[in-house]
């Protein structure tokens, strides 16, 4: 990728970013909308850590990250403290390479 591709998408960004706030104008969203984005920023920051984790170019890879995940997902799920979901997940991410 070179720079002045990067350097746009980097503009674009922060446009996008200071974008919203000048169109909102200080207006508050209504509940409904509000209640939609609560509901879909936790499946897609999801979509967006499985396919950082097991997609790699245009094919799914199946290494020791995944289990990891699926660990964290689970300590998330049961509401374990943040600090023992990450030792856990590098943990068996450790485990899991060590094994292989």
């Amino acid at each position: 990728m070179s720079w002045t591709i990067l350097l746009t998408l980097c503009a674009v960004s922060y446009a996008l970013k200071a974008l919203g706030p000048v169109l909102a104008g200080g207006r508050e969203l209504g509940p409904q909308t509000r209640r939609t984005l609560d509901l879909v920023a936790v499946p897609l920051l999801a979509a967006l850590i499985l396919v950082g984790t097991a997609g790699d170019d245009h094919r799914l890879v199946i290494d020791a990250r995944l289990p990891a995940l699926v660990v964290a997902a689970v300590l998330v799920a049961k509401r374990a403290p943040f600090l023992v979901v990450v030792l856990a997940a590098a943990a068996t991410a450790a485990l899991m390479r060590a094994l292989s």
